[in-house]
């Protein structure tokens, strides 16, 4: 495993879409795995493929302690309630900002062998689910924060 760079706000990629994957193989799986290395060490609980320099649609997530999701080609399918929190981003050092996110969300992606996974989420869970899946689409949470602050 490798400890990968993370781009910071200014850096042009952040704001591009990423490809799906067309193919899960050995290449997606060591990104996987760089990814959730690099997520550990930023202390991070989400990165996205975008915010290592790689567009394509992948993300990984640990929003409890020990237990790693990850997630190629992710699609909301399914928000409900609302909620109020304040956001980080390993991209966007330094700040932090009120958003507006569902309180509930399930997602549908492939899982690290290419096979379909359905998984769902409430709190943090959710929030991260929507924050990890906007990088994808080159949106980053600063774009409809409510306020941002200097940490």
């Amino acid at each position: 495993m490798a400890k990968l760079k993370i781009l910071t706000d200014g850096d042009t990629a952040l704001r591009l879409k990423s490809r799906p994957v067309s193919v899960v193989n050995d290449r997606i799986r060591t990104l996987l795995d760089d990814m959730t290395e690099t997520m550990r060490s930023a202390d991070g609980c989400g990165l996205a493929a975008p915010q290592v320099g790689v567009l394509r649609r992948v993300v990984v997530m640990e929003t409890e302690p020990g237990t790693v999701l990850e997630l190629i080609n992710p699609v909301i399918v399914e928000r409900k309630g609302e909620q109020h929190e304040i956001e980080g981003c390993l991209s966007v050092p330094g700040r932090q900002g009120y958003t507006h996110r569902p309180a509930y969300v399930k997602v549908e992606a492939l899982d690290r062998n290419g096979d379909p996974i359905t998984l769902e989420g409430e709190g943090l869970r959710a929030r991260c689910f929507c924050h990890e899946i906007d990088h994808l689409d080159g949106i980053l949470y600063i774009d409809h924060a409510e306020m941002v602050d200097e940490k």
